[in-house]
């Protein structure tokens, strides 16, 4: 039999599994004594290890959706304000096909990364198969489905009318074009989130690399006709993006095959068929998970239709500024991810103490982290709008809006890391409703009263949305620390074990 590759060590990895009692598992959530031989620099090492690869590769998958906007925005005349426009009309309903992927992706992560704790390598690639099976089920009738009412999804995006019809068209052409690929592009996300399980973070950062050269050079090619190659505009956009996913799915997949690795994918063990224990647990955090990231996404989706009442302009600024933000969601989420695998597998091992002083870490260097990209932001507010499209009233109102970013940044930061910490304990129900209640409720409500009772405009919609971030972080942090999340997954697991 082929040699195993060696999987990321942590000083979790040295010491012996625990034993928690009673009291431990109904208590608040309290700092803890470091454990002999491990040290606040080994804890802050780990952290790195797994969040800084994870960094990378969040960025460079985001900037496909950002290399698509920048080079869009950059077509001469009104073209590039449509342009932005039309691919933010197709961003909200791509995503919204997702969430069930999303979700369970959640589940997949949270089982593997336990399973990796309890060094149970036969479960994790059980539970890694069956995440792929089902990953390829639903992404497959989700693409058919969004193929199917692109154009009603798209329509309804616009808004009350305020924007072109040409607009309108060239966002469903470019949300069909996306749809082709969306079957590769969630297989490579499940790999992916098996690989954070056990800590795996370079891999996904090798193939999204890889990915995003091409994508971007063939972006250079097909949006403004090099090479011989026809002026496509925002369709070439659209057929870089699937083409570089086919590349990302084409070497993770390879990667996926490799017997070697601790985790991959081999239909001779288990073939098709689902083992009832492991689905149960993979649907229990996955489920909340899926109705957290539908009311997720339906929420922005409601907001972002009532920023399109606003006309082509205004709604291209704002695609830019979320772009924007999307692009500082992403050191919260590398902290996230770090957070969400070293909680699981401390849960595996028994070792609620670790898991305690590993989130108290993440959310310590993400908030620092949080603080100097805030700065920047502030710094360089007006040049980053203009690399987006440099139309003054969309530069002038941009640059307000990310000072407004800025301070929210130590917020947004520490709400993903506590989250994420509360998914790799299998706590998915809470942040759900956390969900509803922010996103549904402050955002949207408060969103529609600053744009159409106060008549604040798009300055007014970020004002909701900065609430929203700020509100959510509060209640997380409350559930987080109030520790009712260490009795659900004590359970959970529980019944895991018995598989």
């Amino acid at each position: 039999m082929a040699r195993e590759t060696k999987t990321i060590q942590t000083a979790l990895d040295a010491l012996p599994a625990g034993t928690p009692d009673e009291s431990t598992i109904r208590s608040r959530v309290k700092l803890p004594p470091l454990p002999e031989g491990v040290t606040r620099r080994m804890l802050a090492r780990d952290v790195v290890v797994i969040s800084l690869p994870s960094l990378v590769e969040l960025v460079l998958t985001q900037l496909t959706s950002i290399a698509d906007q920048i080079m869009v925005g950059q077509l001469p005349g009104e073209a590039g304000v449509a342009g932005l426009a039309a691919v933010g009309l197709a961003v909200q309903p791509k995503f919204l096909l997702m969430t069930a992927i999303m979700a369970l992706n959640v589940g997949t992560t949270a089982l593997v990364a336990r399973f990796r704790g309890q060094q149970k390598r036969d479960k994790a690639n059980q539970a890694f198969r069956m995440g792929l099976v089902l990953s390829f089920l639903i992404s497959f009738l989700f693409m058919g489905a969004g193929l199917l009412s692109s154009g009603a999804m798209v329509r309804f995006m616009s808004g009350t009318g305020a924007m072109t019809a040409s607009t309108v068209a060239l966002g469903k052409r470019y949300l069909d074009i996306q749809l082709y690929g969306f079957l590769p592009l969630c297989l490579t996300f499940t790999i992916t989130a098996a690989l954070r399980g056990i800590g795996e973070s370079r891999l996904p950062l090798f193939y999204n690399t890889v990915a995003n050269v091409v994508n971007i050079f063939l972006n250079w090619v097909m949006i403004y006709g090099r090479l011989g190659c026809p002026a496509l505009g925002v369709e070439g956009a659209a057929w870089a993006t699937v083409i570089g996913q086919l590349v990302a799915f084409a070497i993770a997949l390879v990667i996926a095959l490799d017997r070697r690795r601790y985790i991959h994918f081999d239909l001779r063990r288990g073939g098709l068929r689902m083992e009832r224990g492991l689905l149960e647990n993979l649907l229990t955090v996955g489920v909340p998970s899926m109705v957290e990231q539908l009311l997720l996404r339906i929420g922005i989706i409601l907001y972002s239709r009532s920023v399109a009442g606003l006309g082509d302009t205004d709604f291209a600024t704002h695609q830019v500024c979320m772009s924007i933000q999307a692009l500082s969601f992403l050191m919260g989420q590398a902290f996230a991810n770090a957070s969400t695998t070293l909680m699981g597998q401390s849960i595996g091992k028994g070792r609620y103490d670790m898991a305690a002083l590993y989130v108290r870490q993440s959310r310590t260097l993400g908030i620092l982290a949080s603080l100097v990209l805030g700065g920047l932001l502030v710094g360089f507010n007006r040049d980053i709008i203009a690399t987006y499209n440099g139309t003054p009233a969309v530069v002038d109102t941009g640059a307000q809006i990310l000072i407004l970013l800025a301070a929210s940044q130590p917020f947004q930061a520490d709400q993903f890391i506590a989250s994420g910490a509360l998914r790799g304990a299998g706590d998915t129900r809470f942040t759900a409703a956390a969900i509803a209640v922010t996103v549904l409720g402050v955002r949207n409500l408060l969103g529609l009263l600053a744009i159409h009772v106060l008549g604040w405009g798009l300055w007014g919609a970020w004002i909701a949305l900065i609430a929203d971030q700020c509100s959510r972080t509060v209640l997380v942090a409350l559930r987080y620390a109030g520790g009712k999340w260490k009795l659900g997954a004590a359970k959970r697991f529980a019944k895991a074990d018995a598989v």
